[in-house]
Formats: structure tokens, C-alpha cells, sequence
């Protein structure tokens, strides 16, 4: 899978009507092929680049571009990107606003003013991604948390982007909840979705993202993972603390029990399983 630029900002600007500079000669992109996560503070302009990039604000300098094509703010334009990018809120209620979980989904396709069964296929491709197909018929209103946020995915989801842009999608919910969400986001990838995760979570970063991008007041500071979040200058420069798995991963290297060229723990699981020696077997008398 390439990983090209597949979505990018360059020298963007936005600031809201009579209000302060929010972003200020930014440079954004993402990867085709790669999960990003997004990182910042609160009120370093996070909400507002991920609805730069997914064209629900245009940028007052600069310029958008999806695999270096300029994108325009007409209607044909604008069509274009959300085929493209799909941007997830945070609050499902937000989101959701049909009678039923398969209206919800469907809205997105049959505004594409597809066949009545290109809508279905992609409905039930959608649902059957986000696990939900039992509660197609199900009122919206009558759903959990966790299942109003899976129907707000699969709507986005049904419009089958390359970009798919989350706002803190874990927020909410309970662990299983978190790890079904994760192993469907790696599903989307595996199938070849770009995922755009914006968390406040370094430790969630460090176990997903391939790459990160750091919001920071003198703009965005982006690379791999493991070694970004490993920048205490960086990190502090948006706010944010050093990660356990980075932590851990200093720990064990100061007492010689990992090499400076193997990859540390990215989670407690990873390091239980292959730092931490099995207990040994205690025999029992009959045993002898």
C-alpha cells in the first residue's frame, strides 16, 4: 500500500469571525495507508483542522489538496471531498438525526443520488464493518452510547472515503467498548482507509498510530509514533505528557533489559507477555 500524500493543508490559516488567529500558516498532511494520530491541548485548534480537512470550513490562506490537487469550495468541489474525507464527531447526538440505525446510514448515499440497491450494498457493507447489522431497524433513540457512536462511524463509513477523521472516539466509552472500536478501525485500515484519530490519549496514540501530528503553538511537529512521542521538548511544547510505553521502554533499557534497536512495549499486555517471566510451577506433594 503506498503512502503517498494522499490529504494535506499548506500554509492554512483560519481565525472565526472577530476572533483571534486559530490556525496560522499551518502545514497538515496524511499519509494514504497510514493511521495518524492527532494530538494537542485543548483549544490548540484541533476541532478546527479537522473541519479544514473535511471542508466544513474553508481556510482564509492556503490551500487544501487531495494527492496534490487543489480543492475548490464549489459544489462539484466540495462533493468531491466528502467522497473522499468523512469527518466523525465526537457527540454522536450530533450526528444522528434519522428514526432508525439504516436511515442514519443511508442519508450520506442516497444524497450521492445513487440506485436504491447501491444504498443498500453500502448500508449493509457499513453495519456489518461496525457490527451493528442486528440493530438496522432499531430507533436511534433507544440505542446506547456505545452503539450511537458506531452508528455515527457507519454513516461516514457508507460513503466509503479514503479519509476517514475521528474526534476522540473512545471518549465514553467502557474498555470493551474502546477495544471493539479499535479492532474495527484496524479492519477499515486493513481494507485501505486512512483513519485520522484525534485523542488526548498518548498512551492510545502510542499503541495505534503509525504516525502522530502534535498541535503547538509555533504549529504542527509531525512523525512516527514511537519516535515523536518520545520528544519530551515536543510533547511539552503541546501540552502533553511522555507516554507509559515510552516510560517503560526507558526503564527497561537503564537496567539492560532491552537493546536500543528492539522496539519497546507499546502496552501492559505487550510488556506481561514478553518481558515478564512466567511464575514458576509449584509442585504439589503428589507431584513428587
Amino acid at each position: 500500500m503506498s503512502d503517498s500524500v494522499l490529504l494535506a493543508l499548506r500554509g492554512a490559516s483560519f481565525a472565526y469571525e472577530d476572533g483571534p488567529a486559530v490556525l496560522s500558516g499551518l502545514d497538515f498532511e496524511a499519509r494514504e495507508g497510514r493511521a495518524l494520530a492527532l494530538l494537542g491541548r485543548n483549544g490548540s485548534g484541533k476541532t478546527t483542522l479537522m473541519r479544514l480537512l473535511s471542508g466544513g470550513l474553508r481556510p482564509k490562506a492556503g490551500q487544501l489538496t487531495v494527492e496534490d490537487r487543489p480543492v475548490t469550495y464549489d459544489r462539484k468541489g466540495l462533493t468531491g471531498l466528502r467522497t473522499t474525507v468523512q469527518l466523525v464527531v465526537q457527540d454522536p447526538d450530533d450526528q444522528l438525526f434519522a428514526a432508525s440505525v439504516s436511515q442514519d446510514v443511508s442519508f450520506g448515499p442516497l444524497n450521492l443520488g445513487l440506485p436504491d440497491a447501491e444504498v443498500r450494498a453500502r448500508v449493509d457493507e457499513a453495519l456489518a464493518a461496525l457490527d451493528i447489522a442486528a440493530l438496522a431497524d432499531r430507533p436511534t433513540h433507544l440505542l446506547s452510547y456505545g452503539q450511537r457512536k458506531r452508528t455515527a462511524i457507519a454513516g461516514a463509513v457508507a460513503m466509503r472515503p479514503r479519509v476517514l477523521i475521528l474526534d476522540e472516539p473512545t471518549a465514553g466509552l467502557d474498555p470493551d467498548g474502546q477495544e471493539r472500536l479499535l479492532a474495527t478501525l484496524g479492519t477499515l485500515r486493513a481494507g485501505g482507509t486512512t483513519v485520522v484519530m484525534a485523542t488526548h490519549d498518548v498512551d492510545l496514540a502510542l499503541r495505534w498510530a503509525d504516525d502522530v501530528a502534535l498541535l503547538t503553538p509555533a504549529g504542527v511537529r509531525a512523525g512516527p509514533a514511537p519516535e515523536t512521542l518520545a520528544r519530551t521538548d515536543l510533547l511539552r511544547e503541546a501540552g502533553l505528557r511522555l507516554p507509559w510505553g515510552i516510560v517503560t521502554t526507558q526503564l527497561l533499557r537503564a537496567h539492560g533489559l532491552l537493546d536500543a534497536t528492539t522496539a519497546g512495549p507499546r502496552t501492559p499486555e505487550q510488556l506481561a507477555a514478553d518481558f515478564v517471566p512466567p511464575a514458576v510451577a509449584v509442585r504439589t506433594p503428589s507431584e513428587s
